[in-house]
Formats: C-alpha cells, sequence, structure tokens
C-alpha cells in the first residue's frame, strides 16, 4: 500500500510540474487543439441546423417540394436531374484529396508541392462556391423561390435550404482565404523551421467542410 502510495504521489507531483512549467503536457500544438475545439463548436451548429430541417419537413403538412425537379438542370430540352449538385460534390471530393497529398508533401519537407496543391484545393473550392452562387440565382429567379415561400409546396423549404447551404458556403469561402493565405505563407518558406503543423490544421478545417456537405447533401438532395 505505501508502494502504490508513493507512486501516485509521485505521478501526480510530476503532472502538477508539467502543467506549472512552459513543457507541452501533451504531444499536440495548441493550434491543432484550438482547431478541434472550433470543429466541435461548428458540429453543433450544423446539428442543430440539420435537426431543426428534419423536424419541420417531417412536421409540415405541405407538400415538400421534389428534389428531382427543383434541382434539375434544363439541356438539350431534357430535365438532368441533380447534375450540378454531382458536380459540386465530386468538385469537393476531389477537393479532400488534394488537401490529404498538400499536408502529405509538408511533413516530407517539400513546402512548394504542398503550396501547389493547397491552391488547387482553394481552386476546387472557389469553382464550388461560384457553382452554388449559380445555384442559387437558377432557384431565386428562375424558380421563384424564397426563404419565406416558393412554388412547389411548403414554404419552410426555402428558408431552411438558403440558411443550411448559405452557412456551409459561407464556411467553404473562408477556407479557400484561408488556404490561400498558407500557401502564400508556404511558398515563400515562413514556415521553414517551424515545422509544418499548419498545412495538418488548415486540412482539418477542410475535410470537415467536406464532411458537413456530405449530409447535407444527403438531407437536402436525396432525401
Amino acid at each position: 500500500m505505501d508502494k502504490s502510495a508513493d507512486e501516485s504521489s509521485a505521478g501526480i507531483s510530476s503532472l502538477v510540474d508539467d502543467w506549472s512549467s512552459d513543457k507541452q503536457t501533451f504531444d499536440m500544438p495548441w493550434g491543432k487543439l484550438m482547431m478541434w475545439i472550433f470543429l466541435l463548436s461548428d458540429t453543433f451548429i450544423f446539428s442543430v441546423f440539420l435537426t431543426a430541417y428534419m423536424s419541420v419537413r417531417m412536421t409540415t403538412t405541405a407538400d415538400w417540394p421534389p428534389t428531382s425537379e427543383v434541382f434539375a438542370l434544363v439541356i438539350a430540352g431534357q430535365h438532368v436531374p441533380l447534375l450540378l449538385i454531382a458536380i459540386m460534390t465530386f468538385i469537393l471530393i476531389t477537393s479532400s484529396g488534394t488537401m490529404a497529398m498538400a499536408v502529405n508533401f509538408a511533413y516530407q519537407g517539400k513546402p512548394q508541392r504542398a503550396a501547389q496543391l493547397m491552391l488547387l484545393t482553394a481552386l476546387l473550392g472557389a469553382s464550388f462556391v461560384g457553382m452554388q452562387a449559380f445555384e442559387w440565382n437558377k432557384l431565386i429567379f428562375d424558380e421563384g423561390i424564397r426563404p419565406w415561400g416558393n412554388p412547389y409546396g411548403a414554404e419552410q423549404f426555402g428558408a431552411s435550404f438558403f440558411l443550411i447551404t448559405g452557412f456551409h458556403g459561407m464556411h467553404v469561402s473562408v477556407g479557400v482565404i484561408y488556404l490561400a493565405i498558407i500557401a502564400n505563407r508556404l511558398r515563400k518558406g515562413f514556415y521553414t523551421g517551424k515545422g509544418y503543423h499548419i498545412v495538418e490544421i488548415t486540412g482539418l478545417y477542410w475535410h470537415f467542410v467536406d464532411l458537413v456537405w456530405v449530409f447535407i447533401f444527403a438531407f437536402f438532395y436525396l432525401w
């Protein structure tokens, strides 16, 4: 018992010494930890939005607009359902791949290659935002859908759609700017000798944005 008590006391003393000194208590950069905390808080927000959307959709008495018709493109006189959304989804999935490659090259000590891939990721993200702007323009001006109503059915459709996709689009736009800034710093050698954890931290944010889109895609466009 005395031996166990001594070991426990020594362990607590060591923990106190680590926390009270300038040592890194956990093997994780503070920036990475803060990003995880931010993403956790953002997860709660998106979860609330999507839960509210499901609640509204399951309780409304009006017909929910048919997604195959609302989100269709007319090509050569034919309605092609969800074509634009499929392209947008493919672009975001591809951008996750280029971001993962950027992190890999950064840790291999190849910042220039990492910077190029981050810029490519930012370009793909900007393309996604541009397509989303085109989709909003089509829905508002061609289909007559508004946050307070639409000609296809339930009035709540427009409010929930523009809120959630707009909030996600804002995250993608911020991510594009974030990627461009970090890529430019990488290109100029700003992180040489400081480590390249920032590339992984940026990747965490971007992968989160891509993952959220998967849920939005399933809830809004496939359900």
